[in-house]
């Protein structure tokens, strides 16, 4: 039988896996980078802002779907070129369903902040 951590362990496991996830897909992805750049100015950026708590709270959490769906794109991508490297007509759809996903996630962010901000 595996010996699997339980507890506060687990979520320190967890937690690890989490933050070097977010480091390789900050260091191999331009995408990511540039939305992780945005999030720093526009998650400040919210807080600041005369607008009401649940106003900043979805101008936040937009934020975070975009990087959300990025990491989702990135690992979507990073299974297929693992399969292999020759053209398949699945594997061509699942990275545009995925890069879909990411552009789909900008406009609701640009939506949001120009709505409120109108």
């Amino acid at each position: 039988m595996k010996n699997e951590a339980i507890g506060l362990e687990r979520i320190l496991t967890a937690f690890k896996f989490s933050i070097k996830g977010l480091k390789t897909c900050y260091q191999s992805e331009t995408s990511f980078r540039q939305e992780a750049w945005l999030a720093l100015i526009l998650v400040p950026l919210a807080f600041i802002l005369d607008v009401s708590s649940l106003e900043k709270f979805a101008l936040i959490s937009v934020v975070f779907l975009v990087l959300i769906i990025e990491l989702l794109n990135s690992a979507i991508e990073s299974v297929v070129d693992r399969i292999g490297d020759e053209y398949h007509v699945l594997s061509e759809a699942a990275k545009d369903m995925g890069s879909a996903a990411v552009w789909l996630s900008l406009m609701l962010l640009m939506i949001t902040w120009l709505i409120i901000l109108i």
